[in-house]
Order: structure tokens, then C-alpha cells, then sequence
């Protein structure tokens, strides 16, 4: 494969070309030399890339991420980095998908609502109470719900 301009490197992993350029001034990836102005990429740069598109898509900050490619030993394996930081990341995501879950209780009440104020369908715990028609073993009790 030939080298990759910036908007076919963007392209290909579904990010902007100011994304890349800015991994660029972080020192997430090495400047790239150039063609006549133009910015050429390594094809091999596309994991590393990917690598980092995917971290930021669960969270992981620009530290996280350049302790993941860059910031252990060169004898340990990708697998090692990986299993370390993702022990460490995983109660954050855990909590990303209960501030979710619970706006999309609170979503789904609000549209089967009826009540004159939405504090009413707030359950004492400050949470949505889940919608009848919506019910699953993962959403808050009912129970305590000021809907009714």
C-alpha cells in the first residue's frame, strides 16, 4: 500500500483530519514527513491509530492512551498493557453505563409521563423510575416511584 495522505488516513479509520492532527501535536503519533507540503502516512501508522480512535471511544484519556502504546518496558506484550489499564478503566466505564442507563430511564418515563412536574417520576434516590411498558431486570425498582 502506498502512503496515505491525511484525508484518506481520516477515512479510513472514521475520524476527522484535526483528530489526527492533533494526535500529531500530543505525541500520540510521529510527525509524518512530507511530499511537497503534504502531510504522507506509513500505511503501518493506520493501527496505531486505530489503537488510539478506539481507546478514546471508551474513555481512556491521552495519558491512558500513551501509557498504553508507549509507557511499559519493551518487553511487555501489547496483551499485558492492554489487560492493565482495561482493569483499571473498567469501574469508569461501569459508571458511564449506570449515568446512561439511568438517563435513558428518565427518557423513557418522561415519554409515558403524565405527571404535572418531573421531579414526581424521580424515585427518592434521585433515579427515573422505570416505565411499565419498558420493564427489565436492569432498571431501578418501581417501587418507590411517585408516578402512580
Amino acid at each position: 500500500m502506498d502512503a496515505l495522505n491525511i484525508g484518506e488516513l481520516a477515512d479510513k479509520v472514521g475520524i476527522r483530519t484535526s483528530a489526527i492532527r492533533f494526535y500529531e501535536s500530543v505525541g500520540l503519533l510521529p510527525k509524518p514527513p512530507r511530499r511537497s507540503g503534504w502531510r504522507r502516512y506509513d500505511p503501518s501508522i493506520l493501527d496505531r491509530l486505530q489503537v488510539i480512535h478506539a481507546a478514546r471511544e471508551v474513555g481512556f484519556s491521552l495519558d491512558e492512551i500513551r501509557t498504553l502504546l508507549d509507557g511499559f518496558p519493551k518487553g511487555a506484550s501489547p496483551s499485558k498493557r492492554w489487560q492493565k489499564l482495561a482493569k483499571q478503566k473498567l469501574p469508569d466505564l461501569e459508571a458511564i453505563i449506570q449515568r446512561t442507563m439511568a438517563l435513558k430511564y428518565l427518557i423513557e418515563a418522561g415519554i409515558e409521563c403524565d405527571c404535572d412536574d418531573i421531579a414526581l417520576c424521580i424515585n427518592s434516590e434521585g433515579v427515573a423510575c422505570r416505565p411499565a411498558s419498558k420493564a427489565n431486570e436492569n432498571a431501578p425498582e418501581s417501587d418507590d416511584c411517585n408516578c402512580d
